[in-house]
């Protein structure tokens, strides 16, 4: 090759150097920030054309040939990424290689029944396929990190996992005071606990009570057994009719002594701890005292005066 050959192939060297380096810096014609999602199994050249249809780069072959030069070699991840506006080809190539990932979340509070973590699954747009509703008392609420197009029964499992580990390490602990002969007995009475109060503090003093009662052959009479069967833990929405009072099933502790046949909801972490270690207490008797707790009692002489007290607070309060 003679001398101007080679000039010219400098050149072209320069201006090829020169065109990519240029293309790869400069600002893209995304007109403002965008989720992008990476979907697992999608291969580079469905990711270039997905980046062209948002409008992230106008070019998807240039596009190509350089992220392939300058790009590092790193693979692009699945996932759901911020691009921001007029952000560079070399700044999509870093966010599709592992930056800026939008992490998303499913919370299942303390006490949500199993129909309800179902409905909440079902809604999450992100999760795929359909969820059966799991048994109740399986999930431990939580939150949980959810993966794009993750399946809904895929996060049930989790959930599940999560209780069974959790509920094991718990009953390794228990105390002696427990009044629970099994791991799913204390998952049981923690539904109750859970349901009952909604003062973290009364939790002990709740299982401590029902402890008592439990050991003394009385009736649970914990209204929420009765709810379950009718609304599978959903709210009643209304008084608790005296029919449903009298109701015979594997749940309502106002016509059976002992524990349900199973948990009325999905406890949480507080509430199995506490029927793992009660509260010392004589009381075998409560009633809301107005603030979102209960008044406590040990005879049903002194339990009749708070309930005396509570009617009075409904009347004043035009309640009644």
């Amino acid at each position: 090759m003679g001398r101007r050959g080679k000039l010219l192939v400098l050149v072209a060297a320069a201006l090829a150097l020169a065109w990519g380096l240029g293309g790869w810096f400069v600002p893209g014609p995304l007109g403002k920030d965008a989720e992008f999602v990476v979907r697992s199994g999608d291969s580079f050249g469905t990711v270039v054309e997905n980046l062209s249809d948002a409008g992230a780069i106008s070019s998807p072959l240039a596009f190509k040939l350089r992220a392939r030069l300058l790009g590092g070699g790193a693979p692009i991840k699945a996932g759901t990424f911020l691009l921001p506006s007029g952000a560079s080809q070399r700044t999509l190539v870093d966010i599709l290689q592992g930056g800026r990932i939008i992490r998303r979340f499913v919370t299942v509070p303390e006490g949500m029944p199993s129909i309800m973590v179902a409905e909440r699954l079902a809604a999450q747009p992100n999760l795929t396929g359909d969820v059966a509703t799991p048994p109740e008392g399986s999930v431990l609420p939580d939150t949980y990190e959810i993966g794009m197009g993750e399946s809904r029964q895929a996060v049930v499992l989790r959930m599940q996992a999560a209780m069974q580990r959790e509920l094991k390490a718990l009953w390794v602990r228990r105390s002696p005071s427990t009044v629970a002969k099994s791991p799913e007995e204390a998952l049981v009475l923690a539904s109750i606990v859970e349901k009952e109060t909604g003062k973290p503090a009364e939790r002990a003093m709740v299982a401590g009570l029902y402890s008592n009662r439990l050991r003394q052959g009385m009736m649970l009479q914990a209204d929420p057994t009765i709810i379950y069967p009718i609304t599978r833990g959903k709210p009643l929405g209304r008084r608790i009719r005296q029919s449903e009072i009298a109701a015979v099933n594997g749940y309502n502790t106002y016509s059976m002594v002992g524990l349900p046949e199973g948990p009325i909801t999905n406890p949480g972490r507080a509430s199995i701890e506490a029927v793992l270690d009660p509260a010392p207490t004589d009381a075998l008797y409560m009633v809301a005292d107005g603030t979102g707790g209960h008044a406590f009692a040990a005879t049903l002489e002194e339990h009749n005066r708070n309930v005396a007290k509570w009617f009075a607070l409904r009347r004043a309060r035009g309640e009644l």
